[in-house]
């Protein structure tokens, strides 16, 4: 799998599209906060307009991203292109494929 990780101004992004039938759901958004918090740097996931800390269950809950969202993962700080690449392919996994 090739994750297409985008970088601006040392921020890194990559755009997730959900095809997990069931979306981003309790078990998966768990994984998601669980692994975020081994990296120092910010992670964030946005969906539409809403964005949140993927550090936190409840915060990646309630982006209610169900099957054919698109979301959009960011990272910033020490240890971002690591963290990047490592949740790029987490959420793959997980909930669908990389745009």
């Amino acid at each position: 799998m090739h994750t297409d990780i985008m970088e601006h101004d040392g921020c890194f992004s990559a755009t997730i599209f959900v095809k997990n039938e069931l979306g981003l759901h309790a078990r998966p958004a768990a994984r998601i906060a669980q692994e975020a918090q081994k990296f120092k740097c910010e992670l964030r996931m946005q969906v539409s307009e809403q964005e949140v800390d993927a550090k936190s269950i409840l915060d990646i809950l309630s982006l209610a991203a169900g099957h054919g969202s698109e979301i959009v993962l960011t990272a910033k700080g020490d240890d971002a292109r690591q963290a990047m690449e490592h949740m790029a392919q987490l959420f793959h996994s997980i909930v669908g494929e990389e745009a």
